[in-house]
C-alpha cells in the first residue's frame, strides 16, 4: 500500500505541474482527493492492515495528501492572481486622457424670468404669496368684485371643474386669500406667482395655459403715485436703467382707478420700430387701485385703508426680454431653443 500511495504522489504531482488552466485544476483535485478519488480508493484498504502497520501508512498517505494539497492551492492562488492581473489591464484608465465634460441642464426661461421678478420685489420688501391652481368660483370672481353673471367675466373664458370650481383664470385670488389671512393687519406687501389658465386657442402669442405674477399692496395713505414709482423702479431693474413708462386708462373690476403700463420699447428704445409698430411703447402689465369693494371683502376698512395691485404674463416679460417671437418655443421642448438659455 506504501508502494501505491507513493506512485500516486508521482503521479498526481507531474499532472498538477502540467495544468494550465482552473477547470482542469479542479478536475484533479476531484480525480485524487474526492469522495470517490483515487487516494480515498488506496486507502479503503486500510481495514486488512495490522496494527503496527496502520500507523505508517496513515502518515504516508498525509504526506501523499499534503503534497497535493499544497500544489492545487499554489496553482489556485496563481490563477488567481492572473486573473485580476487581467481584470486590472482590461480596466484601467489613462488618466492622461481629457476628462470628458457631462452634459449639463439649464434653467427654464421662464423660470429665470420669474426668479428674476421675484427678486426685484424681494428687494422691494414683499414676499411671495402662493395658492391652488383649483379654485373655488367665490376667491377666483366674486371677491374680486365679479359676481355671478357680472359681464365681465367673459373676458375670462374659464375651464369648470363643477360650477364651483374652476381652474384659476388668474393669480389674483392667492391676493384675496393672503388679504383675508392677515385680519386686517397692514402693511401688507405680497407678489402671487404661478399658472393660470383660459380657453385660448394657442398660437403666437397665446396659450390656454400661462404664467402670472401680480402683486397687491395695502396700507394708510396709498397712493397712485407710490404704484407708478414701483412700476418704474420694476421695469428699470428688468430691462435696463433708462427704462420709462407710461400709464393708460383701461377696465379692471377689481381696481378703481385702473391702467394698463407700456415701457419704451427694448429694441429701439422708444424711437420707433417694427418690434413696438413705431410707437416706442410696449404693454407688459395692467395695474390699478385696488377697488373698495375688494379691499372690504378682504377684510380692510376701505375708508381707513387703500392699496394698488399689478398684474403681468411672465411669457410676455420673456418674450421682450429675450426677443422670442412665439409663445409656443417656451413649451416645446425644443432642445435647440433651450440650450441657448443653459449657456446663460
Amino acid at each position: 500500500m506504501k508502494e501505491k500511495l507513493e506512485a500516486l504522489k508521482i503521479e498526481a504531482l507531474a499532472q498538477l505541474e502540467q495544468v494550465s488552466d482552473p477547470q482542469t485544476l479542479n478536475d484533479l483535485r476531484i480525480k485524487y482527493l474526492g469522495k470517490k478519488g483515487a487516494l480515498t480508493e488506496i486507502l479503503r484498504g486500510m481495514g486488512s492492515l495490522s496494527a503496527e502497520e496502520r500507523p505508517v501508512i496513515g502518515q504516508v498517505a498525509n504526506d501523499v495528501r499534503g503534497a497535493i494539497e499544497e500544489i492545487i492551492e499554489s496553482k489556485q492562488q496563481a490563477f488567481q492572481r492572473a486573473e485580476t492581473e487581467q481584470r486590472l489591464r482590461a480596466e484601467r484608465v489613462d488618466v492622461t486622457l481629457p476628462g470628458r465634460k457631462m452634459p449639463q441642464g439649464g434653467v427654464h426661461p421662464l423660470n429665470k424670468v420669474i426668479a428674476e421678478i421675484e427678486d426685484i420685489f424681494l428687494g422691494m420688501g414683499y414676499r411671495v404669496a402662493e395658492g391652488p391652481e383649483v379654485e373655488t368660483d367665490y376667491f377666483n370672481f366674486e371677491a374680486l368684485n365679479l359676481p355671478k353673471n357680472h359681464p365681465a367675466r367673459d373676458m375670462q373664458d374659464s375651464f369648470y371643474v363643477t360650477e364651483e370650481l374652476l381652474m384659476r383664470t388668474h393669480t389674483s385670488p392667492v391676493q384675496v386669500r393672503t388679504m383675508q389671512s392677515m385680519h386686517g393687519e397692514t402693511p401688507l406687501k405680497v407678489i402671487c406667482p404661478g399658472k393660470v389658465y383660459r380657453r385660448d386657442d394657442d398660437d403666437a402669442t397665446h396659450s390656454f395655459q400661462f404664467h402670472q405674477i401680480e402683486g397687491i399692496v395695502i396700507g394708510e395713505n396709498i397712493r397712485m403715485s407710490d404704484l407708478k414709482g414701483t412700476l418704474l423702479q420694476f421695469s428699470r431693474e428688468m430691462f435696463g436703467s433708462q427704462t420709462q413708462i407710461r400709464l393708460r386708462p383701461s377696465f379692471f373690476p377689481f381696481t378703481e382707478p385702473s391702467a394698463e403700463m407700456d415701457v419704451t420699447c427694448v429694441q429701439c428704445g422708444g424711437s420707433g420700430c417694427r418690434m413696438c409698430k413705431q410707437t416706442g411703447w410696449l404693454e407688459i402689465l395692467g395695474c390699478g387701485m385696488v377697488h373698495p369693494k375688494v379691499l372690504e371683502m378682504g377684510g380692510y376698512d376701505p375708508e381707513k385703508y387703500s392699496g394698488f395691485a399689478f398684474g403681468m404674463g411672465v411669457e410676455r416679460i420673456a418674450i421682450l426680454k429675450y426677443g422670442i417671437d412665439d409663445i409656443r418655443h417656451f413649451y416645446n421642448s425644443d432642445m435647440a431653443f433651450l440650450k441657448q438659455f443653459a449657456r446663460n
